[in-house]
């Protein structure tokens, strides 16, 4: 499938194909991300595809937040986790590889880690400990 990043230049996005999904909404979906860190790693991506948080729709911000609540809930009900890490890398220096705006919801397990203290400070894992 391919998307329209600008006029002229066009590339495939896997973000682009929705046929992968498992919750959506008119703006929105939710799909398993293919390198889970975690049981229920899930992905919510804009339907539109726009490269950055910072460019989606005030609808679309309000869209994808009200799925990252129906994600809760499932990932609630068929994994138990006992805490969640929820993010979003925005450009290619904050760690992007997709350029299709997405927000990761990361399940996490009593004993998933020995430390998990400081969380998503991890992402300059020297920072992480304070």
């Amino acid at each position: 499938l391919k998307c329209t990043l600008t006029g002229l230049l066009r590339m495939t996005c896997p973000f682009c194909d929705h046929s992968h999904s498992f919750i959506e909404s008119s703006l929105s979906l939710a799909r398993l991300d293919k390198y889970p860190v975690s049981p229920g790693h899930t992905l919510i991506t804009t339907k539109r595809h726009i490269s950055s948080y910072f460019e989606a729709t005030p609808d679309e911000v309000s869209g994808l937040w009200q799925l990252v609540g129906e994600v809760k809930q499932y990932l609630d009900s068929k994994h138990k986790p006992t805490g969640y890490n929820i993010g979003i890398n925005v450009g290619a220096d904050a760690g992007q590889t997709v350029m299709h705006m997405h927000i990761h919801i990361i399940p996490r397990y009593k004993g998933d880690m020995e430390d998990p203290r400081g969380g998503v400070r991890g992402v300059i894992p020297n920072k992480q400990k304070y």
